[in-house]
């Protein structure tokens, strides 16, 4: 968007020349157009401003986000038109097509578009937010795929081959016109620059296979989705999303494409094209709308060709302060008088996607002072963490868990983080450097806290070094929040809800809900995930029935006993206030 309506703030003292001269150098950092900077800073308000622009230009304002918009409305006017002149298309009547704008002195540049479009233009003002939103939305990453799925489709129909660059443009051209279609989507991903060997190579896909490759990582993201995969079947080639811990399907791929497609994703993570027959790891770095987002890549052969599953690793999504996880008050206490003891080890227990490296890393945040010395062993580092000292393990090269965790223990350590205790080795070493005055945190896959002691000592771990290491273990679990903008209120009969373990005399105040689905939530109604924990002090009573060989069922009611609360009683709990559904906080945790 132009200066010129920060200009006009200027002169109807909106805003000062200073705040003006600082937003234009903190949009030329960030991406964003100065008066959008000012937004984001707060120095000035949407609402107020779209107010106000609405009376003095004369242009009625409406809330962009409550507006569907028809696709044949969206589809009447080309993207590059929409992206140039800066407006949306929202309604279509007759010979009049009426648009969104946020800036009205892009109405300036109406007249070409009348003249193009062959239609009178009226516009309706609306805030940025709700502007950029309906712009990722119709515009964004999901439509460029869509539209590059269809030139693959078409092109597989008239049997062209996966060389694209150099395919015949016949009469009407039907190439140049699809590389004019991709060009200014592509400007909105700056993937990791390549170098000259890899040119030949790209030149060989076309714009379909870049464009539909790029959407597919911006859509992912755009969704919040934590994982990517990229499946091929005998007849089928697929793209599925995990959004709030579930998959969804989101496209479907010509079978013909997916050498294709796995290339071009080879290549941007680095990884060697050629090779086919083993897994293979890489990382792709993107950047979009001014953040940084890394994704990791693995390659797995597969019956029908390879499948690629990328994990979305993004910095900015990280949040790393304990009191905002989600612990209830005691189990903060009690997690934070494991990890500020001197020594000992504090684990932490779930499925894969359960959260246990935020946990973690914020555990890490919290510890990591200038006096101390922080070391961890990660497979693999998943984010990077200023002051800690991270190391990436590679089996290929002798880098285990247990000979960089011995490696470190003479790097004068205070703090250790071993990303998991797969075997009796790395459990050894552990628990030697837990022992020998260091602090271990570390990770193992159980499905509660108590059973976790029995896990160690399946291992081969002695019942008297387990009770001499651990000091406290979690156990946790996301749930998915009911979507807010679709929940209503449901109800359940009183026997289910005392079967859960709710107090049958305050059943009948207790409102639960659930989502119906909307487009918010992509029609799940769920939207978001929040964490619960099960956290056990491992008191000396508990080191006591260790030691003389009780189950972990019994160690797990004496837990229960001494107030440890178990993960079940937390999901209920979530759900009786509203911010999942009942049977979410059911499904995900087992009966304690």
């Amino acid at each position: 968007m132009s200066r010129a309506l920060a200009e006009i703030l200027i002169k109807d003292r909106l805003i000062t020349q200073a705040q003006l001269e600082a937003a234009l150098q903190g949009a030329g950092q960030t991406g964003n157009d100065p008066v959008r900077f000012l937004i984001l800073q707060r120095q000035i308000s949407e609402n107020k401003l779209v107010d106000y622009l609405s009376k003095k230009y004369n242009i009625p304002s409406i809330n962009l986000a409550k507006f569907e918009i028809e696709k044949r409305v969206i589809e009447s006017v080309p993207t590059e038109i929409a992206r140039e002149r800066r407006f949306i298309p929202i309604q279509l009547q007759k010979d009049t097509l009426v648009v969104a704008i946020c800036d009205p002195t892009a109405m300036a540049d109406f007249d070409k578009a009348k003249f193009v479009l062959k239609k009178n233009i009226e516009a309706v003002l609306t805030t940025y937010s709700n502007f950029e939103e309906s712009v990722a939305r119709y515009y964004g990453s999901s439509s460029m795929m869509q539209s590059a799925l269809n030139v693959l489709k078409k092109d597989d129909k008239v049997g062209h081959s996966t060389s694209y660059a150099n395919r015949d443009k016949g009469k009407d051209g039907a190439g140049e016109k699809s590389k004019d279609e991709f060009a200014g989507a592509l400007e909105q991903f700056v993937v990791h620059e390549i170098d000259d060997s890899e040119t030949s190579q790209i030149e060989t896909q076309g714009e379909a296979v870049v464009a539909f490759v790029n959407g597919i990582l911006g859509q992912a993201i755009q969704k919040g989705a934590s994982d990517i995969h990229i499946e091929a079947y005998e007849k089928r080639f697929r793209v599925r999303y995990r959004i709030d811990g579930t998959l969804h399907e989101v496209a479907e791929i010509p079978a013909e494409m997916k050498r294709a497609v796995v290339a071009r994703i080879k290549i941007m993570s680095r990884i060697d094209i050629s090779e086919t027959r083993v897994p293979q790891d890489g990382r792709i770095k993107l950047r979009l709308q001014g953040k940084e987002v890394d994704f990791r890549v693995n390659t797995l052969p597969t019956l029908f060709g390879e499948k690629v599953v990328l994990r979305l690793l993004s910095q900015g999504n990280l949040t790393l302060d304990l009191s905002k996880l989600g612990f209830t008050k005691k189990q903060l206490e009690t997690f934070r008088k494991g990890i500020y003891a001197p020594n000992g080890m504090v684990l932490v227990t779930g499925p894969t996607g359960s959260g246990k490296t935020t946990t973690l890393y914020s555990a890490l945040a919290e510890l990591n002072l200038v006096s101390d010395n922080i070391s961890t062993a990660e497979d693999p580092v998943e984010y990077n963490l200023e002051g800690i000292n991270q190391t990436q393990i590679n089996k290929d090269v002798g880098l285990t868990f247990a000979s960089v965790l011995r490696a470190l223990l003479r790097q004068d350590p205070d703090t250790i983080l071993v990303g998991e205790i797969r075997d009796y080795e790395t459990a050894e070493v552990s628990i030697q450097a837990a022992l020998t005055g260091h602090l271990v945190l570390s990770t193992l896959h159980t499905n509660d806290a108590p059973s976790t002691i029995t896990r160690l000592m399946n291992m081969g771990v002695e019942p008297f070094l387990v009770t001499s290491s651990v000091n406290t273990i979690v156990a946790q679990r996301l749930l998915r929040k009911v979507c807010q903008k679709c929940k209503v209120e449901t109800t359940y009969p009183l026997e289910k809800m005392q079967s859960f373990g709710i107090d049958p005399k305050s059943a009948k105040n207790i409102k639960f809900y659930q989502g119906k689905g909307c487009t918010a939530c992509g029609g799940s109604g769920f939207k978001g995930r929040v964490a619960v924990y099960e956290v056990l002090d491992f008191s000396n009573t508990l080191k006591e029935m260790v030691l003389k060989g009780q189950s972990a069922i019994e160690i797990r009611k004496q837990a229960i006993a001494e107030g440890m609360v178990t993960l079940r009683e937390e999901a209920v709990a979530r759900a009786t206030e509203g911010a999942t559904s009942l049977p979410e906080a059911i499904g995900m945790t087992t009966e304690g």
